[in-house]
């Protein structure tokens, strides 16, 4: 027996030397990068040839470090630490104004409606020149967003362009509450839609607040849209979860490496309808905290998903705050929904010297629903009902986020003083054939990563005096490809459309006319009022 006692002690003792050794190890290790880096950047400093920006080049250091793990692993400097409380709460102190800064350009995207950008004149498309007195080509983006915001009630000076005249405008800034339900309606046969962009703070109050007048309106079956939502909060998940399935009822578990940072998340109130029939709509762009409440609702059968497969972000992140008013958004666990289904799509931990991401084998496992109905994990929320749609081709991902595609929907505002209302406004092949015309003589605002690598290509033989012949050749190839480029939006001609119809409708009508047009034309809404308007069906789907 005195033997056995200390074969275990000795095992014992082994296993805490090991695990002591390994910490003391990864400890000498942490430290000696740090003296390693502290020792590089105090050198760098002193002695390299040019002044030198020790803020930037280590925010930069800090960030490449950071983006090897995974996108959502970040780190926050001061103004970034104000934008992820704006992100949260949904409140901040400001002009109203989404805006795009490039090449050293600050445009307004998009204004929200009865902000104090609106009361002044500002219109999308306008470029900031000047805030206050300060030019707004000397700064980056991050210190842009801060000379843009303020305290409310204080004014703020800018000098902007507009159709290639300038003018000046003074704004008086305001408290700007972002809603996460910028629109909700009654449609037909008493069918209640609520639109749905983010879950901050105010996520629940305001889906809750939509719900109960919805039903004061006579709604019957219910429609969340949660396209393109990136999600947010995960208690918001949660509470708005629980609006629909019983009290201590499991949401979503979360499994961290340090086990504090693990647990589990029940509904903790009493339902509002456990009854009403619901539609939840999810796209490619439906992630997080959008996936939570999806595929929570599906996996207790409590709803109908339609649409495209989601995202597939398995991933939680927590803040946690560094020196000098600095925080680190980091990942700390992956969640996983009631059935038991993570539905992260992308493993980063095998990341490849080149960049790219393996996806997890267990988007091939199954698991089963409430009902027995199955599920998939892995590669995001599978819907019950596809909408099936083309692929987007890189072309079209391009076209969507060039500077041409939105001057072109600039142009339109100005060329047309009023459009019909949004329940009547469709596009048509017409405009669509108008907005190549557009696009060909705006080729240098819509350019694709194959025209940008030709571009390089040709810089370089020409420095290094290769070029000869290789002119005349490289502009045959280029209007070869240009040619090409076209044909490849031909196959997104739907999609791409509906985009300039919203990014046209936003002009006149803010987002909130955008819902507008989309309950009346958008073939997920419909499908799902079909689908809600025919009970056989609808608890077919759902296991009924």
């Amino acid at each position: 027996m005195g033997k056995i006692k200390k074969w275990i002690l000795g095992v014992l003792v082994g296993l805490t030397l090991l695990v002591t050794t390994a910490f003391q190890s990864d400890f000498f290790e942490i430290a000696k990068q740090i003296d390693i880096y502290t020792t590089l950047f105090k050198e760098l400093n002193m002695y390299y040839i040019d002044a030198v920006n020790p803020a930037k080049l280590s925010n930069k250091a800090i960030s490449s470090m950071l983006e090897s793990l995974d996108p959502y692993t970040r780190y926050y400097d001061e103004q970034g630490v104000e934008d992820a409380r704006i992100a949260a709460t949904g409140e901040y102190g400001g002009i109203g104004v989404v805006t795009r800064y490039k090449n050293n350009n600050l445009t307004i995207r998009e204004l929200l409606k009865n902000s104090p950008a609106e009361k002044a004149g500002m219109k999308p498309g306008d470029r900031i020149l000047k805030i206050n007195d300060v030019e707004v080509k000397d700064f980056d983006e991050t210190g842009v967003a801060a000379l843009l915001n303020g305290l409310p009630n204080t004014k703020v000076n800018l000098q902007i362009e507009r159709q290639n005249k300038k003018t000046e405008l003074s704004v008086t800034r305001e408290k700007i509450t972002v809603n996460p339900v910028p629109y909700y309606t009654m449609l037909a046969n008493e069918v209640g839609y609520i639109s749905f962009t983010t879950f901050n703070e105010k996520a629940a109050y305001e889906v809750k607040k939509a719900f109960l007048d919805l039903k004061e309106q006579g709604m019957k079956k219910l429609i969340i849209d949660v396209r393109g939502n990136p999600g947010g909060l995960l208690n918001e998940a949660v509470s708005i979860a629980n609006f629909f399935i019983p009290k201590d009822k499991i949401v979503v578990t979360t499994k961290a490496k340090i086990e504090k940072w693990s647990d589990t998340f029940k509904t903790l109130q009493t339902p509002m309808d456990l009854e009403i029939p619901v539609a939840i709509l999810i796209n490619n762009r439906s992630a997080s905290a959008s996936e939570i409440l999806a595929g929570s609702l599906q996996d207790y059968d409590r709803a109908v998903i339609i649409g495209e497969r989601s995202f597939g972000k398995g991933l939680v992140q927590r803040y946690l705050p560094l020196s000098y008013g600095t925080q680190m958004k980091i990942t700390i666990s992956k969640y996983y929904t009631p059935s038991g289904r993570c539905i992260q799509e992308l493993d980063y931990t095998k990341t490849d010297d080149k960049g790219n991401v393996p996806k997890f084998s267990e988007s091939t496992q199954t698991y089963k629903t409430e009902k027995g109905r199955t599920v998939y994990g892995g590669g995001g929320i599978f819907p019950d009902v596809e909408i099936e749609k083309p692929k987007t081709t890189k072309t079209t991902e391009a076209l969507l986020n060039s500077d041409a595609f939105f001057n072109y929907a600039t142009q339109y505002f100005y060329e047309n003083a009023k459009i019909a209302e949004p329940s009547k406004f469709k596009l048509t092949d017409a405009d669509y054939v108008s907005l190549k015309n557009y696009l060909a003589k705006n080729q240098a605002a819509f350019e694709t990563k194959t025209e940008a690598e030709f571009k390089k290509a040709l810089e370089t033989a020409s420095a290094e005096n290769l070029n000869g012949n290789a002119s005349k050749s490289y502009s045959d190839l280029l209007t070869a490809v240009q040619q090409e480029k076209f044909k490849e939006l031909d196959k997104n001609k739907e999609e791409i459309i509906n985009n300039l119809s919203e990014e046209i409708i936003k002009r006149y009508y803010y987002a909130e006319g955008v819902y507008q047009q989309k309950a009346i034309f958008d073939n997920v809404i419909l499908k799902a009022v079909s689908i809600l308007n025919n009970e056989k069906e609808y608890g077919k789907i759902i296991g009924q």
